[in-house]
């Protein structure tokens, strides 16, 4: 499988700069640069196990307490292949690790730990959403299917303090001071939010396991286990027992238990850089460890991969991150890849402007790595679409922009991201699957599918190189020794009769498909002529 690895290599480095000529295809391999991932959180996507729903002792305020999502959902919608259809290459999803039982006034109103950010106990899957055995199910079916795997990781904090929940020592934690974000240090050595304890990642110091957690692990008869798994990671590593390598060692246990294949990483401008380095280390040796133990699960020679939460890092910033006193290249400490907060103001531009820029970008100073586009989120309070009345031209930004492509839970079945709430509550509500038979839901949902499908089936979309055929007629191609890809798109067209210019990407003479609707066609003198009643045009060989 080596020779895969190499190939991945050479697709990144050798892409054609001058319009192509005519390209035979093989068949279309996985790459993280064209990826369509998938983000639900877990609590708010299918509940398919009512035995484990979690009876809140407080009520909490509106869509801040759990209602109900688990694993035992995703494995659901997997099986009626809910993300095929869509064209998902990764699912990702926030923490699946135990959290705090207690709820907490945030300022909107009594919270719970429904999303899996206030992490209570690293080692252990939160009841509340599944067990061992069925995030291991999940996983396996999602590889049958051809679906990567991204766990949300958190180092940065841990839950709040409550007077239910033990306290983490401040020997492993600070209370303060609130970031202030007016330099590198009062952006990483600082709290978020006010009861939200910081991991002292930038200390010293070495620890001692904390109190709560051995009597936790004693109660549960695994104290001795996790122990000697503990001190065979720091004889092995030579790591010192700091607060932030016990964390690197339970989340890669994450990997080697369940053969994830990347990590989503939370808060990651609030840590030092060179934890993240660390992180990634270790999960290319847990992500090895798990394909040698268990060779006809693996999906491949992918490397492990990681993308980072940099808040408000843009793609036009290139490499760097300013904090104001210190610049960070958080590509060169582990992450392939950082979400691009840019894209939601882009995706307004014209279309050339917008195909132009993250050509040059991403084939230029970002080359080998590469972003990960969203137009909504659960903590963006500003989406490109809030009232929901651009949601088919918002698939057609993201879906067909170079880049990664992340779907939040609900963009393709135009959920609701006002509901009746305070703060980002009103961005988390259900997934509205209800809804789903509106025939103009509907309709929205399977211009997404067709979209995805296109894009995973064609690599050259979000990894290939972009040529402008017209402000509305784009080319991509993806050429190497071993993998040759190219297509044409047309976007923003009139609706019936069109003539789609083609360039060298297709040979005179030879057939071609239109995905969206379904038409066939043939170039005569570099054009295309359809008729079509829609708006997109997605051109592909017809073998």
């Amino acid at each position: 499988m080596r020779t895969f690895t190499l190939f991945c290599m050479i697709l990144l480095t050798s892409v054609t700069f001058a319009q192509p000529e005519p390209v035979t295809k093989t068949k279309a391999p996985f790459l993280w640069e064209n990826a369509t991932v998938y983000f639900l959180l877990t609590d708010r996507f299918v509940n398919g196990d009512k035995s484990n729903d979690f009876v809140h002792p407080v009520s909490p305020a509106p869509y801040r307490g759990y209602m109900g999502g688990d694993v035992a959902g995703i494995i659901r919608k997997l099986e009626e292949g809910y993300f095929t259809q869509l064209g998902i290459d990764a699912i990702w999803m926030t923490p699946l690790v135990e959290n705090i039982t207690a709820g907490v006034d945030e300022g909107t109103g009594l919270s719970y730990g429904f999303h899996g950010y206030w992490t209570k106990d690293w080692t252990r899957i939160d009841s509340r959403i599944g067990d061992e055995g069925l995030v291991k199910r999940m996983v396996e079916l999602a590889h049958s299917q051809g679906i990567r795997i991204l766990m949300d990781a958190v180092v940065n904090h841990t839950g709040p303090v409550t007077a239910n929940d033990p306290q983490w020592p401040s020997d492993w934690v600070r209370t303060g001071p609130r970031c202030t974000y007016q330099s590198y240090a009062t952006t990483t050595a600082c709290t978020l939010v006010e009861n939200l304890p910081d991991v002292l990642t930038e200390s010293t110091a070495e620890v001692m396991l904390p109190q709560h957690l051995v009597e936790k692990w004693k109660s549960e008869g695994r104290y001795e286990q996790e122990v000697r798994e503990l001190d065979e990671f720091f004889a092995r590593t030579g790591y010192p027992r700091r607060p932030y390598f016990y964390i690197v060692k339970w989340l890669t246990d994450l990997i080697r238990d369940y053969g994830i294949d990347g990590f989503r990483v939370d808060t990651a401008k609030h840590t030092e850089e060179d934890v993240w380095k660390v992180l990634k280390e270790e999960s290319e040796r847990a992500f090895a460890d798990w394909k040698n133990l268990y060779p006809k699960k693996k999906l491949d020679d992918t490397p492990f991969f990681m993308v980072g939460e940099v808040y408000n890092y843009y793609i036009g910033a290139g490499r760097s991150f300013d904090f104001g006193d210190r610049k960070v290249d958080y590509f060169s400490h582990g992450f392939d890849g950082l979400i691009n907060f840019d894209f939601k103001y882009d995706a307004q531009k014209p279309w050339k402007q917008l195909f132009e820029k993250y050509d040059g970008i991403l084939h230029g100073a970002l080359s080998g790595k590469t972003v990960l586009n969203y137009l909504s989120s659960h903590d963006d309070g500003g989406p490109y679409d809030k009232e929901r009345k651009k949601a088919v031209e918002a698939g057609t930004r993201l879906l067909l922009s170079q880049g990664m492509a992340q779907i939040y839970y609900g963009d393709e079945s135009v959920r609701s991201l006002s509901v009746e709430a305070q703060g980002d509550a009103v961005l988390r509500a259900p997934m509205n699957w209800e809804e789903m038979d509106n025939p103009l839901k509907q309709e929205v949902l399977n211009h997404w599918r067709k979209l995805g499908g296109f894009r995973q089936r064609h690599p050259a979309v979000g990894a290939g190189r972009n040529f402008s055929l017209s402000d509305n007629v784009f080319g991509r191609t993806l050429n190497s020794d071993l993998y040759s890809d190219s297509v044409v798109m047309g976007v923003g067209l009139s609706a019936g009769a069109k003539t789609i210019p083609v360039g060298k990407f297709f040979e005179e003479g030879g057939r071609v498909r239109d995905s969206y609707s379904g038409k066939e066609g043939r170039v005569v003198r570099g054009v295309v002529a359809l008729d079509t009643p829609h708006s997109v045009v997605l051109l592909e060989r017809q073998d």
